[in-house]
């Protein structure tokens, strides 16, 4: 248990201090992969909405937004490590099986500057029991919660 608690501190501290950074020093750090149609469009709008930060261009091509990472590329058939699997785009908009999940301090300003840098928000921010949350759209479709926690 005491091997466990010195992890955890010590990840926090990194977390602290801005010390995951890709590819990690030690241990490891979690991203988000996308699959994309076009991945400048995509990394455009990660740039112009989140202002996120190109670590890679290309295909991949890998942004840093805030204490995370979002590896955008395109899809395509199975591979010697995925011999079954194939990746593609959401192909129905009205259905999800996973989405990013965005916490901020005021859902508001940034619903309203997000929505200036030209983010499609499904609603506006709704109020719920523990958060207020809105969902925004990536240009391939995916959905992008943001919601922000209630006191208490």
């Amino acid at each position: 248990m005491q091997n466990v608690n010195r992890k955890k501190e010590e990840a926090t501290a990194m977390i602290k201090s801005g010390e995951y950074q890709i590819p990690p020093k030690e241990g490891f750090i979690l991203t988000h992969f996308l699959t994309v149609a076009d991945v400048k469009r995509s990394a455009e709008f990660y740039l112009r909405i989140l202002e996120g930060n190109v670590v890679r261009e290309g295909e991949p091509t890998i942004i840093q937004i805030a204490n995370s990472w979002l590896i955008l590329n395109v899809g395509g058939g199975p591979t010697d490590d995925k011999p079954t699997v194939t990746l593609r785009t959401p192909q129905n908009p009205n259905e999800a099986s996973n989405f990013m999940n965005i916490r901020v301090a005021d859902i508001r300003s940034c619903y309203e500057e997000w929505r200036r840098r030209g983010a499609e928000f499904l609603t506006e921010p709704m109020d719920h029991r523990f958060e207020v949350r809105c969902y925004m759209r990536d240009p391939d479709g995916y959905i992008i919660e943001v919601g922000q926690s209630k006191n208490g």
